[in-house]
């Protein structure tokens, strides 16, 4: 199967980098066996960067939904030598690019050349048993776990960045004048069809340069989903200005230039958020006498509705010269009334947990707790260590959760379930349990606290 030159639509799965494990080592040299703890940390896994690259026009790269993954994070080793981090995965998307969840939630709208979003961050590595060491913990037997990295699905969404606009219906002449005004080459025929690729073309008229974005056809019904639908429509929401392009050479039944432009306006103001946008309307092929009289005709109905009228023809160049500068000066309006600076970045974040870093919810036999803190921990946390899962016990003691459990009327015995449904861990709740590292007078790797369970 072919793969298509444009796609302005890619559903895309990203994975960060895993973070190395850290490593639990002793220190050892002749005459002194147990020098003490020198584990190094493990280092982060990569992200995964979507970046804006003015050489890229369409997400076509991302057509087929393959897996981009950042670097793991190498672990630690002993003689406190910290893992490498992964490598960054960066990933070049066109300007306009909005980037939302698989269930449609936008996260970010990518604008502006260099413009960076991490969609997917690498885990955190493990730290060494050297970092774990305190003054009542001076010679921890275990180490943290590196952190997977995010993983998700993304659905990168292509709205054209152009100054101006070309609406029309379909052989209307849009890929004749883009190719008359500037230095774009589309393919242009008598097509009975719309042109299903959005080509763009660079303008100047005497010192102002825009963009001109030849989006494709319009027809009726089309904010309802008929032909390219929204897919069309889309492509025009981030335009300075609109330029209707009408074909005053028809010879379908049914069409004339007032009623294109009355169907063209239906459709525009059914989509809706676009009626701040100036208008301006191009009568084209004027070059066919029958079109110049039609075209001369309804000029002034059309002016009385408020639009500045050009007469055109792509095929000659008639007429194009003052089109050019008059979009200029409408192009230059819009610039002037924008705020000056960077293009804005809009960024959405989900609400997360409240101030203490963990939310507990009654469930079903027992007690969820959620938060980012003590997810990382229980991914963090090598179960088959009894120090290690005592070290976690006290991360909890100390972060409050136990105190807020029995707050809300947990009992011993139940259920705590800490994470998400895909990925929980299930611990007994025991109040009398009494956590702190300074009660710790096993020996190094076991847990007193552990001997009952």
């Amino acid at each position: 199967m072919a793969v298509p030159s444009f796609v302005d639509r890619a559903v895309l799965r990203v994975r960060g980098g895993n973070g190395g494990d850290g490593a639990a080592s002793v220190h050892r040299e002749k005459f002194k066996p147990l020098g003490g703890p020198d584990g190094g940390n493990g280092g982060r896994g990569g992200d995964v960067v979507l970046r804006v690259d003015p050489d890229v026009t369409t997400l076509v790269d991302y057509h087929h939904s393959k897996l981009r993954q950042g670097g793991n994070g190498k672990p630690g080793r002993g003689d406190n030598r910290n893992g490498a981090n992964g490598d960054p995965v960066v990933l070049p998307v066109p300007a306009g690019t909005i980037v939302s969840t698989s269930n449609g939630e936008p996260l970010v709208d990518l604008v502006g050349i260099g413009t960076e979003y991490v969609v997917a961050e690498g885990g955190h590595g493990g730290l060494g048993n050297a970092a774990l060491a305190t003054k009542s913990r001076k010679a921890p037997g275990f180490a943290l776990l590196g952190e997977p990295g995010e993983d998700r699905t993304v659905v990168l969404e292509l709205k054209i960045v152009a100054d101006v606009g070309l609406v029309g219906f379909p052989s209307a002449g849009k890929s004749s004048l883009i190719a008359a005004i500037s230095r774009a080459r589309p393919k242009v025929a008598d097509y009975p069809f719309t042109t299903l690729v959005p080509n763009l073309g660079v303008v100047t008229a005497d010192e102002s340069t825009y963009t001109v974005a030849d989006v494709p056809g319009l027809i009726e019904g089309a904010s309802e989903g008929r032909g390219l639908g929204h897919d069309f429509l889309r492509h025009i929401e981030r335009c300075a200005a609109l330029l209707h392009v009408i074909d005053c050479a028809t010879i379908e039944p049914g069409r004339d230039p007032l009623s294109d432009l009355e169907t063209m306006e239906a459709e525009l103001r059914a989509h809706g958020g676009l009626e701040d946008r100036p208008r301006l309307v191009a009568l084209n092929k004027v070059d066919v006498p029958d079109a110049r009289d039609l075209a001369v005709m309804v000029r002034g109905d059309i002016e009385s509705r408020g639009y500045a009228v050009h007469l055109i023809s792509a095929a000659t160049h008639e007429g194009l010269r003052e089109l050019t500068f008059a979009l200029a000066k409408v192009v230059e309006e819009a610039r002037a009334a924008r705020p000056r600076g960077v293009a804005p970045r809009v960024v959405l974040r989900p609400t997360g947990p409240d101030d203490r870093g963990f939310t507990i919810t009654k469930v079903e036999g027992g007690w969820r707790v959620r938060g980012d803190k003590p997810r990382r921990w229980v991914r963090q946390t090598d179960f088959s260590n009894d120090e290690a899962v005592g070290y976690l016990a006290d991360r909890f003691a100390r972060l409050g959760i136990e105190d807020a459990l029995v707050a809300q009327g947990a009992e011993p015995g139940d259920d705590v379930i800490i994470g998400d449904e895909d990925d929980a861990v299930v611990f007994e709740f025991d109040p009398g349990v009494h956590a702190g590292a300074t009660i710790l007078l096993g020996r190094r790797g076991l847990d007193p606290r552990l001997d009952d369970r």
